[in-house]
């Protein structure tokens, strides 16, 4: 039997008692069972981030482990080595983890999340970091909600380099369904795995059509708290 056969039998079996051409559920019908899995299989704390770390790096993310301590020169050196000379940070981000970036013999000037900012205006902007919501190791996804530390969405989807910074373990979950139970449906959210690409019809992968061409992830671990 197929995946496909599976999930029509399931789709079958939970519409068994709805009439024909009912579309809706009524007011007394009975609730939905929701028992599907919430996450696949056990890992711990420490599996948990491992396995996020290799599905980021499968979408072709860069992804690198820091401690507090060591994590402002790691940023200073990732933006050297692009080359950067205006870096824009969301006003919420720790001031401590540019610290390196900021002093005088680094030359990189920071540049402000503004409202009044044009799409020609952060095309212009060299690199971003920002921190995230969450991290969704099954999948190797990142999701921002816009909040203090991560800016507006269109910040982290025009200028060509990203360094996202994920807590680890307190920004990690398992699964989708974890994540989502972190998340306020209100919030603008932006869901990413891997720098942006695209593939044309003959399957030649372009990158950098609709968001950062590169995307470098740091693993934010505090000493002893990932098991």
């Amino acid at each position: 039997m197929s995946s496909r056969d599976v999930v029509l039998a399931r789709v079958r079996r939970a519409l068994a008692d709805v009439p024909r051409g009912q579309r809706t559920a009524g007011p007394g019908d009975p609730p939905v069972v929701r028992d599907y899995h919430r996450v696949h299989g056990s890992r711990t704390t420490a599996q948990t981030v491992d396995l996020l770390a290799e599905n980021l790096a499968d979408y072709r993310a860069i992804v690198h482990r820091s401690d507090p301590e060591g994590l402002p020169a790691l940023i200073r050196r990732l933006l050297a080595e692009r080359g950067a000379r205006t870096v824009l940070a969301p006003p919420g981000l720790e001031a401590a983890w540019l610290a390196a970036v900021t002093s005088a013999d680094f030359g990189v000037t920071l540049v402000e999340d503004r409202a009044s900012d044009t799409p020609h205006e952060l095309d212009a902007v060299d690199s971003v970091v920002t921190g995230c919501a969450v991290a969704v190791a099954e999948t190797g996804t990142l999701v921002l909600d816009a909040g203090p530390d991560q800016g507006r969405r269109r910040i982290t989807l025009v200028p060509d380099h990203h360094i996202c910074v994920v807590r680890v373990p307190d920004q990690v979950v398992g699964s989708v369904p974890e994540a989502l139970e972190r998340l306020a449906p209100g919030r603008p959210q932006t869901w990413i795995s891997g720098p942006s690409a695209t593939s044309d019809i003959e399957l030649d992968r372009v990158e950098g059509v609709h968001g950062p061409r590169t995307l470098e992830v740091i693993l934010l671990t505090e000493q002893g708290a990932v098991h």
